[in-house]
């Protein structure tokens, strides 16, 4: 997921996400130089060995994506053989058009993020389009919280598992999982340091979550759809690390 790389804008020194998300938004959204830097992440998710990705928002968002920055976007996973699985954004009521109309251009149908308002007023513009909202679990500290705006939004929502947001929250992944298993949409596949805030990515096995069991639990439950490996650290450089997590998961996955 190019998430990946929200530290990447400030040479690996972040303070805060704010601080990645608000320097991103700045460097991609000049029409003049997008497709040479949109060229440049797709490259290096592709020399990591993946072949599908998970786009962030700040790297084609809303609120500044013209219809040629799409078309670079598109150009851009073509020449380097990606397909997005998931688009990664925040959902409000001032954007969810554009944003079901960026998912679409990215061909697929799942939105994997946070949103404001209620679901409700999202609902009737995400079926319009055919775009499904799995929502991605960060204020919410149960399954049950997930659950009661999946039932408000009806077919259009559905579940973006963050493993890691369980960590923070205190909540075993791998239940999470089981009990929002009828509504997954999409995975993160991410571990954390510590309980509680900071919420601190790490490498798979450094942390609290039980990787390797919310896997076998996916598996068992026969989850077809995409696993994103996530790793967002603040002040270095996450590529080895998630080399090395692509081929862990592949392993599990065999």
């Amino acid at each position: 997921m190019t998430a990946n790389y929200v530290a990447r804008e400030v040479g690996y020194a972040m303070h805060g996400w704010g601080h990645g998300d608000r320097a991103t938004n700045e460097a991609f959204a000049p029409i003049g130089t997008y497709p040479q830097k949109i060229d440049a992440l797709f490259a290096d998710v592709r020399a990591l060995g993946f072949d599908a990705v998970d786009i962030w928002g700040a790297h084609l968002s809303p609120d500044w994506a013209t219809d040629a920055h799409v078309e670079a976007c598109v150009d851009a996973l073509a020449r380097h053989g990606l397909t997005a699985t998931t688009y990664a954004t925040w959902v409000g009521p001032a954007n969810v058009e554009r944003s079901c109309e960026l998912t679409l251009a990215l061909d697929t149908t799942i939105i994997g993020g946070g949103f404001s308002g209620d679901p409700e007023t999202l609902a009737p513009t995400l079926e319009k389009y055919g775009v499904r909202l799995g929502i991605e679990n960060h204020p919410e500290r149960t399954p049950a919280e997930v659950l009661a705006k999946i039932e408000r939004g009806g077919e259009t929502f559905g579940a973006t598992i963050d493993t890691g947001w369980w960590g923070t929250q205190g909540y075993d992944a791998p239940r999470a999982i089981e009990e929002l298993r009828e509504h997954l949409l999409h995975v993160h596949l991410k571990d954390v340091l510590a309980l509680d805030e900071p919420h601190e990515t790490c490498r798979w096995g450094e942390g609290i979550v039980p990787i390797e069991e919310c896997v076998r639990t996916l598996q068992r439950l026969g989850y077809e759809g995409s696993i994103a490996v996530e790793h967002e650290p603040e002040t270095s450089d996450p590529t080895d690390d998630v080399r090395a997590m692509r081929v862990e998961l592949e392993g599990w996955l065999a």
